[in-house]
Parts: C-alpha cells; sequence; structure tokens
C-alpha cells in the first residue's frame, strides 16, 4: 500500500464526525446518510484504497450478484413457523411468577465454585439461592457480592458450559 494512502487512512480516526462527513462527501461526491463514526471511517477507508489499488473486477462483481440472487432472503416468517399455533397462555401457565430458567438445577441442589482460595457453596431453593445464610435472588448477586465485579452467575458458576476463571 502507498505510505500516503496509509497514513490517510489512519488519520481518519482521529477526525469528528462533521469532518468524516464533509471528507465522505469529497470522497464519494455524495452527502453520507450516516452519522455513525465508525461506519464514516471504514467506507471512506474503502473508497480510498479502492481509488488507489483498483476496485473490485467486473468478475468478482457479476459472482457477487450471483450469490445474492441464490440466497433465500426472507422478509417475513416461515411458512413452517407460522403452521405452527403459539402456545396458549392462561393464568395457570403463567403461574404467579416467571418460569423457572431450564439452566438451573433443581431446587436443593448444591452449588460448588472455588474463588481466590476461598470455597463458595450456594444452594438453590425453590425461589432464589443461599449463600452465607443469606438469600439471594440470583446467582449474579452472589458472585458480585463475592468478587466485588458484575458477573453473569451462570458463568461463574460454570452452568453455561463455557468455562470461567
Amino acid at each position: 500500500m502507498d505510505p500516503g494512502l496509509g497514513r490517510a487512512i489512519q488519520q481518519l480516526p482521529g477526525l469528528t464526525v462533521p469532518a468524516l462527513r464533509t471528507k465522505y462527501r469529497n470522497v464519494f461526491g455524495e452527502e453520507p446518510l450516516s452519522k455513525h463514526k465508525q461506519f464514516l471511517v471504514r467506507r471512506i477507508a474503502w473508497q480510498l484504497q479502492a481509488q488507489a489499488e483498483g476496485d473490485l473486477s467486473e468478475r468478482a462483481r457479476r459472482r457477487a450478484a450471483e450469490i445474492a440472487d441464490e440466497t433465500d432472503l426472507r422478509i417475513g416468517p416461515s411458512a413452517e413457523f407460522l403452521s405452527h399455533p403459539a402456545p396458549a397462555v392462561t393464568p395457570a401457565t403463567l403461574g404467579s411468577h416467571a418460569q423457572r430458567d431450564w439452566r438451573l438445577p433443581a431446587p436443593g441442589t448444591r452449588l460448588q465454585r472455588r474463588y481466590q482460595g476461598r470455597d463458595l457453596v450456594v444452594k438453590v431453593l425453590e425461589q432464589g439461592f443461599e449463600h452465607d445464610s443469606k438469600r439471594y435472588r440470583s446467582l449474579s448477586a452472589i458472585a458480585r457480592e463475592v468478587t466485588g465485579t458484575r458477573w453473569n452467575g451462570l458463568l461463574f458458576f460454570g452452568l453455561t458450559g463455557r468455562h470461567n476463571e
């Protein structure tokens, strides 16, 4: 890449949005519709490179158009989705509280986690959790209490299938 082009592209993120909009007008010859800084930086950088090093070949443009034509673009829901009726919502199905998260173990289960040399034990209750003889509404609240930072409680206690720290 031409060093001058590289410097011009590196300077783009330092420009203000009004300056980027002016640069966009100069590069594209039209008014930008967006005021999103990152979008403007990327579009201008792409166009500067295309002008300096050449745009897509006609063959590449045709292939992109073929791919776009072959793609099943859906504007609305599929017929299969519409063929299944929505489940009935009644006071009995709603209950007095929201449905229990399926990722949580059954009430009575004890969750264990070692954190910074400390063994944590949390008991799953019908509604909420118990840790160090205190009740909590969520695992995230316990994780926040223990670590001093915000955590996804399911992730912190290893219930997401992802590894935690």
